[in-house]
């Protein structure tokens, strides 16, 4: 089994959810709806799903051997954390920006000692 093609579909800042991607295997057969999910230690992937009539998830596809799992999650979590340090850092936005510059003049004004009292 060859992962031939990783394509993250959706990056997501909020929540847990991660990210939405999409694998192609050999060239001959495309696994889509794959997370990125982020959890209490570590990053991980969760297969492609749908809900049971009683509320339970059900995997569609997924890997048999623990080995081809441990490929795949690998695979994908690198493309992952490659595309993310692909992206550009965004600016911080002018009124997140006039927000900061105020905060760290509140502070410098802070530190400064307090004028002696003239009596």
């Amino acid at each position: 089994m060859n992962i031939t093609d990783i394509r993250i579909r959706k990056i997501i800042t909020e929540g847990r959810l991660r990210a939405v991607v999409s694998i192609t295997i050999d060239n001959m057969l495309a696994i889509h709806d794959i997370k990125v999910i982020e959890g209490s230690e570590r990053l991980f992937v969760a297969m492609p799903s749908r809900k049971e009539e009683n509320g339970s998830f059900r995997d569609i596809v997924h890997p048999i051997s623990p080995e081809a799992r441990t490929v795949i999650e690998n695979a994908i979590l690198d493309a992952y954390n490659a595309h993310l340090a692909s992206l550009p850092e965004e600016p911080a936005s002018p009124p997140a920006q006039a927000a900061a510059e105020e905060l760290a003049a509140e502070e410098s004004v802070a530190e400064e000692p307090p004028a002696e009292e003239v009596l």
